[in-house]
């Protein structure tokens, strides 16, 4: 109840002051008016601050749940990358933004875990009742005591014990003419444990004993006594449990993103609250192989000696765990304080603008391992970049609130991961096809044919094979319609023949541009509304300045730029499952 009232409070928190941001935001990109009686057409977005779904033209209150709505930003302010939040200084004092440089990983790195002490569980005996009888003496009273191997520790009444000794006693007189089963009954005595100095002394008395000791048969502490006095046994029953503590086992959890950086033989460091500022050492010498399918933890162990017995069983420890792994020099690494958790792909905040006018665009990073209070940074940032590290959860509350990209609010990457080589491969057949575009600008039917050949030569060269399963699977559905428009370019001499076939192409490029990235540094979507009789049409160009392919000289340049596809950054889809870009304007 206590952990959940807290992380209510942490969340009502981060949206006061997401709302406090939000509106110094939207303040200062207005246009100095003071108040709210903005009249509908003015350019200015309305939006409820506990519910930033709700857009309006003109001032009201929420339907949802009454507040009055605030401005969020006028339409053509400028603002027109929704990955970017800019702020005034005065919103950045408030939410307490602390900036981290990226840095490297260098050399061998330390990771932080806690666990508990426990005994070492092959050092745990149990002892346990040989034969049965009666307990009818203890010298054991309570756990927690010590004994010593060969200490007396009981004393049982065993009829099937004095039974046996009458055996014994009788075949002693006939083991000159019957040694076999003279030993034989030796032999029972001895299964059931009975001491041989006991044995022969029960020949020597010709007398049977009626009670026989039990014997510690290791040193250690009594952690359980199962039997009392008067309690009536059989074999096999346990009467003590007995822990040598002389050495114990650390037992620390560690999540998967640790396992990269922890190897049996790595040396360790821990503390128990028990002795503030003592250090002990230990070395792993045994990682669970099975994963907790309810913590998403594994088990690291190291086993360490105890003289004096001052590591106690549960106690709570904290460890440093020195990795024989090396982080190369590199390696990329941020605090953690710096992520917001969104799954498989994680998101940071990085400086944009500068003190006078502050911005902050969120990217996405995949992780590599944990180091201590650190991760590995495999992509999305770059050295030098600056990622916020404290007042991040402040920054992307105020996003949400002024309808920009956020944890809660973000595209859905519709980039693959696929190799370089491939990458490569394709780009050179997105270079023929551009090459393609500019003989249909000229409107040379002969040349595009050639074109289209070559095309078709840099699609055959394009191996499909380095794709995992799900990429393979998606190129495959593009690539028939892709090879057919190719082969009807290549047999036709008309160019509006070849048009038609080139749009059912652009068509394919740009989903296999969108799904498989390029290694251009930027390629523009493009599209005309007036092709093909006004149901319009698109197509990739390597330039921003338009040049309709679908028209030529007619009317080279009607269209605009729906998408602009850079190297390195992945294709996002928004909610309607559009690709998300930027947007030129229409021209004629």
């Amino acid at each position: 109840m206590r952990n959940t009232k807290q992380i209510l409070i942490i969340a009502l928190g981060c949206l006061f002051f997401g709302a406090i941001i939000g509106w110094s935001i939207s303040s200062s990109s207005g246009d100095g008016h003071e108040g709210h009686g903005h009249e509908a057409g003015d350019g200015t977005i309305f939006t409820c601050s506990m519910h930033p779904q709700i857009r309006q033209d003109e001032p009201g209150q929420c339907p949802l749940c009454g507040m009055a709505l605030t401005p969020l930003q006028a339409r053509g302010s400028g603002v027109s990358d929704p990955y970017v939040l800019e702020m005034t200084p005065e919103a950045m004092a408030l939410s307490n933004v602390m900036l981290t440089r990226v840095g490297s990983g260098v050399g061998a790195q330390e990771i932080r875990l806690s666990g508990k002490i426990q005994p070492d569980e092959q050092r745990v005996n149990s002892l346990a009742a040989n034969y049965g009888g009666r307990i009818d003496r203890l010298y054991v009273s309570f756990t927690g005591q010590e004994v010593r191997r060969g200490e007396r520790l009981a004393t049982i009444y065993s009829p099937d014990l004095i039974n046996a000794q009458k055996e014994l006693l009788e075949t002693a007189r006939m083991r000159d003419t019957n040694p076999q089963l003279y030993n034989a009954a030796r032999e029972r005595l001895r299964l059931w444990n009975v001491p041989e100095e006991q044995i022969q002394a029960i020949e020597d008395r010709g007398e049977v004993a009626t009670q026989f000791d039990v014997f510690a048969d290791a040193s250690g502490i009594v952690t359980a006594r199962n039997v009392s006095v008067g309690d009536f046994i059989s074999r096999g029953t346990v009467l003590f449990d007995i822990v040598d503590l002389s050495r114990v086992w650390v037992m620390l959890d560690a999540y998967e993103s640790d396992l990269g950086f922890i190897n049996r033989g790595d040396q360790l460091t821990f503390s128990v609250n028990a002795y503030p500022g003592r250090d002990f050492t230990g070395t792993v010498d045994f990682i669970d192989p099975v994963i907790n399918p309810d913590t998403r933890t594994l088990t690291v162990r190291a086993e360490v000696p105890n003289p004096g017995g001052v590591l106690k069983p549960e106690m709570f420890v904290t460890a440093n765990v020195k990795s024989s792994a090396q982080i190369s020099e590199t390696a990329l690494m941020i605090p953690k304080t710096a992520l917001l958790w969104t799954g498989k792909r994680s998101v940071v905040y990085v400086q944009r603008g500068d003190r006078t006018a502050p911005a902050f665009e969120m990217v996405e990073v995949e992780l590599g391992p944990r180091v201590g209070d650190q991760y590995q940074v495999l992509s999305g940032l770059e050295g030098g970049d600056q990622v916020v590290s404290n007042g991040v959860f402040a920054i992307d509350a105020a996003a949400q609130l002024t309808g920009n990209y956020s944890m809660m609010n973000r595209p859905e990457i519709k980039t693959l991961d696929v190799p370089e080589a491939f990458r490569r491969q394709f780009t050179n057949l997105l270079g023929d096809y551009l090459a393609l575009k500019d003989q249909l600008v000229e409107t040379d039917p002969a040349d595009a044919r050639k074109k289209a050949s070559n095309m078709r030569e840099s699609l055959s060269r394009v191996d499909m094979s380095l794709l995992d399963p799900n990429a393979h699977n998606t190129w495959m559905e593009l690539f028939t319609p892709i090879e057919r428009s190719i082969s009807s370019m290549e047999k036709s001499t008309d160019v509006q023949i070849q048009r038609n076939a080139f749009e059912v192409l652009s068509n394919h490029m740009i989903e296999a541009v969108e799904y498989f990235g390029t290694e251009k540094d930027r390629v523009f979507k493009q599209f005309c509304p007036m092709a093909f009789d006004n149901k319009g049409a698109f197509w990739l160009s390597g330039e921003r300045e338009i040049r309709n392919p679908y028209y030529g000289d007619m009317m080279l340049t009607c269209g605009e730029v729906r998408n602009v596809y850079e190297k390195g950054k992945p294709t996002t889809v928004n909610g309607s499952g559009a690709a998300a870009g930027d947007s030129g304007g229409h021209r004629h």
